[in-house]
């Protein structure tokens, strides 16, 4: 399992028990990357693996470290879990079943298909809604949680991501890549929870230039074709 982690001391032991007691038989990789707090140093107590990049890379780094880390391991499956608590370990199953049925090759726990009291604000619903609308555009797949840090990927998409990973805000973009590589995505309901500590990295200005930019980066991705990067 990969956990990107930046700035994540106070959610982040809670996330990894969880994550040994729903899985412990899973290999835990904590990508810190280039965290001011004590994120390194939490993570390393609880005993998990931990990546630390000597710089704050965002998430498409963690996640290309993370990839190719899985990749030259030779595991068959990489499950991705944000660091602040919102996703709910129990609920593993939901995102591995379809993987192991061979039903698709990346699997994305939804938060606008599943149910739970929490709710994300208005503006990143929006959000959220206007760049779903565009991935289905571009791929002719109807997702409704482009942005979810909720997934599991099989060893495909593992070789596809340790090659290439979109920099910056990459979650969309890394959905267009997938269909130029015709490889399957499928989305499952699963539950959202309050952030467990600290705060999003997200912030209004980040929020609006993500809008401007992943667009525009995703409809020239999917203009490219199918070739490898």
């Amino acid at each position: 399992m990969i956990v990107p982690a930046y700035n994540e001391e106070e959610s982040l032991p809670g996330v990894l028990r969880e994550l040994a007691a729903a899985a412990p038989e899973a290999d835990i990789l904590v990508v810190n990357d280039g965290s001011r707090d004590g994120t390194s140093r939490v993570a390393r107590a609880t005993g998990v693996l931990v990546a630390d990049l000597p710089i704050n890379l965002g998430i498409g780094g963690a996640m290309q470290t993370g990839y190719r880390y899985a990749q030259r391991k030779g595991y068959a499956v990489a499950v991705q879990v944000d660091a602040d608590g919102q996703h709910d370990p129990r609920e593993l199953p939901k995102i591995l079943g379809p993987i192991a049925e061979g039903r698709a090759a990346l699997v994305i726990g939804s938060r606008r298909l599943g149910s739970g009291g929490y709710r994300s604000s208005a503006l990143r619903r929006f959000g959220t809604s206007v760049l779903s609308w565009i991935v289905s555009r571009l791929t002719g797949v109807r997702l409704g949680d482009t942005t979810s840090g909720f997934r599991a990927a099989n060893r495909r998409v593992i070789e596809a991501y340790a090659r290439f990973y979109p920099s910056d805000y990459p979650e969309v973009e890394a959905l267009v890549y997938l269909h130029r590589q015709g490889l399957a995505v499928l989305e499952v309901p699963v539950s959202m929870r309050e952030r467990r500590g600290g705060r999003s990295s997200i912030t209004l200005r980040r929020a609006a230039y993500y809008m401007v930019k992943v667009p525009i980066a995703s409809v020239i991705g999917a203009l490219r074709g199918r070739e490898t990067p």
